[in-house]
């Protein structure tokens, strides 16, 4: 089931200006993006180092040390082939850009796909029951803030999971929460909705409601 915003749950309070939380910005969105740099790959080190850091807080010891044993096989293996590959289409797709930071998902997606294509049989690493939780996204969330349109919204990623689209505006906050049978989506959008009033009351100085 598919549950759609209704009215906005509460408006400003009287003392309140529009847009006094919300600020509106004169500049297009994407204005910019022809003169960004292009940022490379990084180093396939460097990704299993981020990797392993977002593992570290979900796994036991025991399973951590697996996971680590899983990455530095791979990547001292086939990953650093792949990655070579990797960086190859990289160079011969100049419209392209790779996101840095801690997008080390991305990195070890693409080197997936490249085993996938080469028909290659896939590495421990890909088989790790940690990777397969850590990749397992129950909240899949994209904002859809624009007045060209009046509702939107996607499925989830995951059979368990929820899709959320959320729109921001001057007078209102909005999501369009979708779900699998098994899932209550319009109690996952009350705790949303609960969630707001509290960010209002305390923006407002006043005290949360238990």
């Amino acid at each position: 089931p598919a549950i759609g915003p209704g009215a906005p749950c509460r408006s400003l309070s009287a003392d309140s200006r529009p847009g006094q939380y919300l600020q509106h910005s004169i500049v297009p969105t994407m204005h910019y993006q022809d003169s960004l740099p292009r940022l490379p790959i990084p180093k396939l080190e460097d990704t299993i180092r981020r990797y392993l850091s977002a593992q570290k807080p979900l796994l036991d010891d025991s399973q951590f040390r697996k996971t680590e044993q899983f990455c530095k096989s791979f990547e001292n293996g086939i990953g650093k082939e792949l990655h070579k590959q990797l960086v190859a289409r990289d160079k011969q797709n100049k419209h392209t850009s790779y996101i840095s930071g801690q997008g080390f998902d991305r990195h070890l997606f693409a080197l997936r796909y490249l085993v996938a294509a080469k028909g290659i049989v896939l590495p421990e690493l890909y088989l790790d029951p940690a990777y397969e939780r850590i990749n397992h996204n129950i909240l899949s969330t994209s904002t859809l803030s624009s007045p060209a349109v009046n509702l939107g919204g996607f499925a989830p990623v995951v059979p368990d999971g929820f899709g959320i689209g959320y729109a921001v505006h001057d007078d209102w906050i909005g999501c369009n929460v979708s779900s699998y049978p098994g899932r209550n989506a319009r109690e996952f959008l009350h705790c949303v909705e609960k969630s707001l009033e509290d960010i209002f009351d305390i923006l407002e100085g006043k005290s949360i409601k238990a």
